[in-house]
């Protein structure tokens, strides 16, 4: 129970935190797009669909720089 309580703090922190990160440019945008779909071609897509495969590739890119995940690919 207490491991329960503990994993729902740390999101609710992660929640709150992660609004306070800031918006990446779209130029920085656009750059991980690219190289994601650069790596997709190189390494495939972990059996997942592409649009996904990248969206999941860029936020993990921005948090990697300190910014706010995206919701979705323009």
């Amino acid at each position: 129970m207490k491991s329960v309580v503990l994993s729902i703090g740390v999101l609710l922190v992660a929640a709150v935190s992660a609004k306070d990160l800031p918006v990446a440019k779209a130029e920085l945008i656009t750059e991980l797009k690219q190289y994601c779909a650069e790596m997709a071609t190189e390494y495939g897509t972990e059996n997942k669909e592409l649009k996904k495969y990248i969206l999941d590739c860029v936020n993990e890119e921005l948090a990697s720089e300190g910014y706010q995940a995206i919701k979705k690919l323009d």
